[in-house]
């Protein structure tokens, strides 16, 4: 025989119960099927019986939709030649629930025992319904009233199950009855008195386990909405997977906190009997499910599933009058317990100087004043605090019966939530090693879950969660660069990149599923309007793991962003010079920053575009070298700009050629003043170690005064062409030395400077050809024959790489 439970999802529609009409016509075995209220109806009646009790005349609107909601699934179930009967005993039951809510509006109460009543037809309507329905559709079935099996008595003010008559009566009734399906109500009972009796909490599978252990049944089915336990909350972890077999232990652990599927006291009785459990999708009856049995699981995994509970609050008594004084636990938790107060997670500091419990937020006000009341002698005198309650919390747990047997379990679950900057408040571990738990803040919850469940059950696939700001010439080819990639990514380097939301000057967008890269340009242009401040908040509020912010602009406002994506754990990848070439304080702040949130701040591309320049230089660093001077030609503009220009062409059509191409900036002043070089040095003489500002460096403009201080392009092109003679000067003086004309940044002995120079055969800046960047490192390890780095030091396409490529960085850490 087998036992199955069908909750209140299951049976929450006529369509739903077809379906279960379905999988019970699979079975050939003789079955017991206990069902839950329709889906919502239980919430339905207590609310009717609570406005009965205040007297509100809504309750009858409430009334209605119950009525209406029973008497159409009749309707669309049954046959109409077979509805007279359902209908009508449906409607008698419906005339009693009324008399029943009518008598608490006239008195203005409702007792415990009238609750129990009202409450008791959700059950009662629901499988006597779903009985009809499976006998109009000529199955084998009998209705048999829980009421008349399962008795209660009361212990401690609670309705407490009589087992031993139960079991009887149970086994009287099933070994006459040969119906091959039996439907029978779940959650309700009667007292030895015959009085309607509820079993609480879970009540529908307290009601199965018990059919299932009085008959010591092959197997308990409950079949819900969910496709068995999952290694996580599948609504807050999408990567969550169904968990094929797992002990009784783990199952209840996962239960108590936070998996919804079982509420571990009312599968106790299978307990006992060792008879397995499996939890099954009455939407998806073909996918296996989970089956929890008595032996421990033998798939060699050590963390078998990570659950979590909301809503928590931290109570903590503390104080010096607590050393060496026995019973001062006793008392705390025994004041809590009168007050029916539950105590979720325990831990106490070896000094005794304190004991912390974590509790539901909704308990919090009352257990400060309890407790506070309790323990107001010690209060009095300094020996104890009074206690102060912190909200706002949630308990993470990993469980598996074979964590105790691995090492750094707990070390690799704490590493993994320092990473991601969810702050851990309180840790606790069970003797067993079954589960270890820790208070974070609630709003760290869905980040924390993801973390751990790709730490512990994605084959080491970290997803990078990508707001990318700007997606201009840079920005768009990085975001071909990832689509093209995506594949490549996943299967050799273990990295999921999605990209959540981005941003030009006009639009925003945010995905949390991830944006289509093969339809960015139109969904986006369909995104809101574009808010800077507004893109931050949602970018915080979030709150994923592994966050990066890509800034592709050239915008000073973008730069001054970075301190709130940094403080908040999320990387910066950039190629804005601006925020690196600031004041030395902010530089110095964002690299601080970087290292106290665990959040990488790389801006490889601030020189050189796709280069590995700053890469090399930390490395360099690190491992204990020193640098004595840079030399470099760090402007791929400048480069293109010289390289092209001579005496058959005219210097404002070079400079005209090159913004067209996509060599400068859209304003070819930043790249022609020098300013731009003059960043490069600044950050590459940062990385090094030295403390140095923009103003310090000098630099020798080939640009004149009046073109420098033009207002637009249109009069710095016109400046350049009444200065023609000049640049056709400073060309034939190099020519005529069989020099070359490279704008060069150098750095010595702290000291900067930048500007054009006239560079002799044989040098290495000579055959520096288009767009070029070279740099060269004299160190202490390269003191004569530098370090040379060489290759394109411009355009979108390397730019978009080199940011790539920090972005794959910061996956690898």
């Amino acid at each position: 025989m087998k036992v199955l439970k069908f909750g209140g999802s299951s049976v929450a529609s006529p369509e739903n119960i077809i379906k279960i009409k379905n999988i019970l016509s699979s079975y050939d075995d003789r079955i017991i099927v206990v069902v839950s209220a329709f889906g919502g109806i239980t919430d339905q009646l207590l609310q009717a019986g609570d406005l009965a009790a205040r007297q509100k005349t809504e309750y009858k609107e409430v009334l209605r939709e119950i009525e209406s909601r029973h008497l159409d699934t009749v309707k669309e179930l049954i046959p109409i030649t077979s509805q007279s009967k359902a209908l009508s005993k449906v409607k008698s039951e419906l005339n009693v629930l009324e008399t029943l809510l009518e008598g608490a509006y006239f008195i203005g109460e409702i007792t415990p025992k009238l609750s129990d009543k009202i409450v008791s037809f959700g059950e009662l309507l629901s499988s006597y319904i779903i009985s009809e329905y499976l006998i109009s559709e000529e199955l084998d079935v009998v209705y048999k009233d829980s009421r008349d099996l399962i008795k209660t008595f009361k212990l401690a003010g609670k309705n407490v199950v009589d087992f031993a008559v139960t079991d009887s009566n149970c086994r009287d009734f099933f070994a006459t009855n040969t119906a091959s399906i039996s439907v029978c109500p779940g959650f309700i009972a009667t007292s030895k008195n015959d009085e309607i009796t509820t079993l609480g909490r879970g009540g529908s599978d307290y009601t199965a386990a018990i059919y299932a252990a009085a008959l010591e049944a092959d197997i308990l089915e409950i079949w819900t909405d969910v496709s068995g336990m999952y290694t996580a909350n599948p609504k807050l972890v999408k990567q969550a997977k169904a968990i094929t077999h797992i002990s009784y232990e783990e199952a209840m652990e996962l239960s108590h906190f936070g998996a919804k599927v079982l509420y571990p006291p009312t599968i106790q009785p299978v307990l006992s009997k060792g008879i397995s459990i499996i939890i099954k999708n009455t939407f998806k009856p073909d996918e296996a499910g989970t089956l929890i049995t008595k032996s421990k699981n033998d798939s060699g995994k050590t963390v078998r599933g990570i659950s979590h509970i909301g809503n928590m609050a931290l109570l903590s008594l503390e104080g010096p009058g607590m050393v060496g004084i026995p019973g001062i636990s006793k008392r705390f938790f025994e004041v809590l317990s009168q007050a029916d107060i539950s105590v979720v997670l325990i831990t106490q500091a070896s000094s005794e100087h304190s004991i912390c419990v974590g509790i539901s937020a909704d308990d919090v006000e009352q257990s400060v004043e309890i407790v506070n009341d309790a323990f107001a002698y010690e209060i009095e005198r300094g020996k104890i605090k009074q206690v102060i309650p912190e909200k706002g919390l949630a308990i993470v747990a990993l469980v598996g019966d074979n964590m105790k047997s691995h090492q750094g379990l707990s070390g690799k679950m704490f590493s993994t939530l320092g990473k991601n900057n969810v702050n851990i408040r309180v840790i606790a571990q069970g003797a067993s090693e079954r589960n270890i738990s820790c208070v974070i803040n609630e709003k760290d919850v869905k980040k924390a879950l993801n973390a751990l469940h790709e730490e512990f059950f994605e084959e080491n696939v970290k997803q990078l969660n990508l707001f990318v700001m700007g997606v201009g010439n840079v920005g768009a080819k990085f975001l071909n660069q990832i689509k093209a990639q995506e594949k490549y990514l996943k299967k050799n380097l273990k990295l999921n990149v999605r990209v959540i939301g981005m941003s030009n000057s006009r639009t925003m967008l945010f995905d949390e599923k991830g944006i289509q890269l093969d339809k960015w340009e139109e969904v986006l242009s369909k995104g809101e309007k574009a808010d800077r401040q507004l893109f931050i908040q949602k970018v915080n509020d979030l709150n994923y793991r592994n966050s990066i912010f890509v800034d592709n602009t050239a915008s000073a406002e973008i730069a001054e962003t970075y301190p709130s994506f940094l403080g908040n754990s999320i990387s910066v990848v950039t190629c804005n010079k601006i925020a690196c070439s600031s004041d030395y304080e902010n530089y110095s702040n964002l690299k601080s920053l970087a290292r106290e949130y665990n959040a990488p701040f790389l801006f490889e591309t601030n020189v050189g575009a796709g280069l590995p320049i700053i890469d090399t230089l930390k490395n360099l660093i690190a491992s204990g070298d020193k640098i004595l001077k840079i030399q470099a030609v760090l402007s791929g503009s400048l480069n293109f700009v010289f390289n092209n220009f001579n005496d058959t062409t005219t210097f404002q059509e070079i400079v005209k050629r090159a913004q067209k191409e996509g060599y400068t900036e859209p304003d070819p002043k930043i790249d022609l003043s020098g300013i731009d070089v003059m960043r490069k040095i600044l950050i590459l003489a940062r990385e090094s170690g030295y403390v140095l500002e923009i103003d310090d460096i000098k630099n020798d403009s080939f640009l004149p005064e009046e073109s420098l201080a033009t207002k637009n392009n249109e009069e710095f092109f016109e400046s350049l062409a009444k200065y023609e003679a000049d640049f056709q000067k400073i060309y034939g003086n190099a020519k005529a030395k069989n020099c070359k004309l490279k704008y060069v940044a150098q750095f010595e002995n702290g000291q900067a400077s930048v500007g054009l120079q006239e560079i002799p055969k044989g040098h290495d800046f000579y055959n520096l050809e288009g767009s070029d960047n070279i740099v060269l490192f004299y160190t202490e390890r390269y003191p004569s024959l530098p370090l040379i780095i060489k290759g394109a030091g411009a355009g979108s396409e390397v730019t978009a790489s080199g940011i790539f490529a920090d972005i794959i960085r910061i996956g690898n850490f």
